[in-house]
């Protein structure tokens, strides 16, 4: 039986949730285009972004879990009417993800040449990664602290103040980029990379005032620590714990394509920048139907409403592959204006050319795996998101990317790599989301 979920329903969730998704990437992508275009080691530089931009987002994924299980909970809640039992989890979440980030930060800012160099970076390379990342490093812990917000928030099934303050911190990170990176005549030097760094941490700071301004206006959950923990918090650490085995399976995956592709050559990692920070954004915009597939399966999940969720998995699949495919088709449009964006090196452009196809082609079967992510995160299924990114990290991806090592494919390697590997992520995830719950719809 339906019970109404709507088109419009779901975009009321999905569109702000795919702008403020696209946070990230755009902080990213926006050093990487001011940066390649720099008249000062662009190639080497924008190579360096891609090394620390991988490194980076593998503990932001690590660590933002955080917004994944506040979410599952506090939607969970609501779905059940018992809001009240959960309103102290998010401010005890964001005290403990927040003081590991400081230990991070005490124990890489050290080591960060070690770090760089087993990413295969060497010379003047590893030199900008190091400077880079030793600034924009003490962004992490803004970072996370708006992560854990937007967790609670979308477990409150809002995700509008989300997207204002994503795009308040993408527009200031774009005219600081600019204004540091090639700095204003008279008034501010031009600091190249090391700008660009400042530009994403003055930035990442913005969004961080304004979450903790939003979550204690516009509603009555505290960011006040009280203790003694909440009865969810063991709940909470064992899907983070899952989750973060699960990340670190992913990264495993993002760090042979980073080591791979610096192997091959600067042109080469300069390329593949290009190409994994577009990808990003693909997934992220796609991460607003898989964030309204997290929020709404919570809720029907904690409400016990299963032809729903039925309902709600089949609309998900057509919006996704549709939007998917407006992605690629949008990217074939601009196939070469967009390589021209981020460098105007031809070699780099050549290499880039050679494989943009590629992640255009795997745009709509990354819906599908990234939607259903999101909506097992919802049901806080997290053991089997786990066990199905070792699976295709260990079993398909790794095996495939030495094969096509050894066969000389280069980058078409380590994009067929992707390709396969987001296909054994998304297959059984359709599959273990049918097989359990339509036996539940037939029995009510």
């Amino acid at each position: 039986m339906s019970t109404g979920i709507t088109l419009k329903q779901i975009n009321k969730l999905a569109i702000p949730a795919l702008i403020s998704g696209v946070s990230e990437p755009i902080l990213s992508l926006t050093d990487a285009a001011i940066i390649g275009n720099m008249d000062y080691n662009a190639t080497e530089s924008l190579a360096a972004v891609g090394i620390v931009t991988t490194f980076l987002s593998m503990l932001i994924w690590v660590l933002g879990q955080t917004r994944s299980a506040i979410s599952s909970i506090v939607s969970q809640y609501l779905g059940a009417n018992k809001l009240n039992d959960v309103k102290n989890l998010p401010a005890q979440a964001i005290f403990l993800i927040t003081s590991l980030s400081v230990l991070i930060i005490l124990v890489t800012f050290p080591l960060a040449a070690h770090i760089f160099k087993l990413y295969n970076a060497e010379g003047i390379i590893l030199d900008l990664s190091v400077d880079y990342y030793r600034i924009r490093v003490f962004g992490f812990p803004f970072t996370l602290f708006t992560i854990a917000v937007f967790g609670t928030f979308r477990g409150l099934q809002n995700t509008y103040y989300p997207m204002l303050i994503a795009i308040t911190g993408a527009v200031a990170n774009i005219v600081l980029d600019i204004a540091l990176v090639y700095g204003i005549e008279g008034l501010i030097p031009a600091m190249h990379i090391k700008g660009a760094a400042y530009a994403s941490v003055i930035a990442q700071i913005i969004m961080a005032a304004l979450s903790a301004f939003y979550i204690l206006k516009k509603t009555d959950v505290p960011l006040w620590v009280k203790f003694p923990f909440n009865p969810e918090i063991k709940r909470f650490v064992l899907m983070i714990l899952n989750l973060f085995i699960r990340t670190i399976a992913l990264n495993i995956a993002l760090y042979f394509g980073t080591s791979y592709a610096t192997k091959y050559g600067t042109t080469y990692i300069a390329a593949y920048t290009i190409a994994i920070n577009l990808w990003f954004l693909g997934a992220f915009l796609i991460d607003g139907y898989a964030s309204a597939g997290n929020i709404l399966s919570g809720k029907l999940f904690g409400a016990k409403s299963y032809s729903s969720l039925i309902e709600l998995s089949n609309k998900l699949i057509k919006y996704g592959i549709v939007v998917g495919l407006i992605i690629a088709i949008i990217g074939t449009l601009f196939y070469y204006p967009i390589g021209n964006i981020f460098t105007d090196d031809p070699a780099v452009l050549e290499k880039f050319y050679d494989i943009f196809w590629i992640i255009l082609a795997m745009q709509p079967l990354c819906a599908l795996a990234f939607i259903f992510d999101g909506v097992f995160k919802g049901l806080g299924k997290m053991r089997y998101l786990r066990n199905v990114l070792l699976f295709s990290t260990l079993v398909v991806f790794v095996p495939v990317i030495f094969l096509m090592d050894n066969l000389d494919y280069k980058l078409h390697g380590v994009f067929i790599a992707f390709t396969l590997w987001i296909i054994a992520r998304g297959l059984p995830l359709i599959i273990k989301f049918r097989k359990t719950f339509k036996p539940l719809v037939q029995k009510t």
